[in-house]
């Protein structure tokens, strides 16, 4: 049986975000040939492509580990009708400087919950269209993103709640 690993990136940097919770419920509840693992971004400096001749280690540590995933999910949530500017900063070290994108073929789904009705809607479309200039491939799912609005209550790590257990496997 294959193995592919998944390199998951939370656009929230709060400890305690809903998408970071819903980001471990996705671990527990992966197969075994799905190897989730998070990328995290909190640590990165602010871009600036003074940077593209000589990246900060921790920059190069970041690029490196999406380029060692087969594929990448994004779990955020939406700031002001968009990404978080964290996760935006991080779009951007993976993909420059011109020519050594990481993002390059490199498959990757969107999911995110929110409080609010529209959950994630309109950052994950904002998203979906960073990662399309990006040359991420959306997956072959003709919709590869969810929109989670009442999953806050149902989850902390766990998800409780079957209906909501057999949505975020199938």
């Amino acid at each position: 049986m294959a193995k592919y690993e998944v390199g998951y990136l939370v656009g929230s940097l709060a400890s305690n975000s809903i998408n970071r919770k819903l980001a471990l419920a996705l671990v527990n509840l992966s197969p075994p040939e799905l190897d989730l693992r998070e990328i995290p971004i909190r640590d990165l400096p602010l871009y600036c492509y003074d940077y593209d001749s000589d990246y900060p280690e921790v920059a190069k540590r970041f690029k490196d580990a999406i380029a060692n995933v087969d594929a990448v999910l994004f779990v955020t949530p939406e700031y002001n009708r968009s990404i978080p500017g964290a996760l935006k900063n991080a779009i951007d070290w993976a993909s420059r400087p011109y020519g050594k994108n990481a993002f390059t073929r490199k498959p990757s789904a969107v999911i995110g919950t929110s409080p609010g009705s529209i959950g994630t809607a309109v950052g994950q479309q904002h998203l979906r269209s960073i990662l399309r200039f990006s040359n991420s491939p959306l997956s072959v799912i003709p919709y590869a993103y969810m929109l989670l609005t009442s999953v806050v209550r149902k989850v902390s790590g766990r998800v409780s709640c079957e209906s909501m257990v057999e949505f975020l496997t199938n």
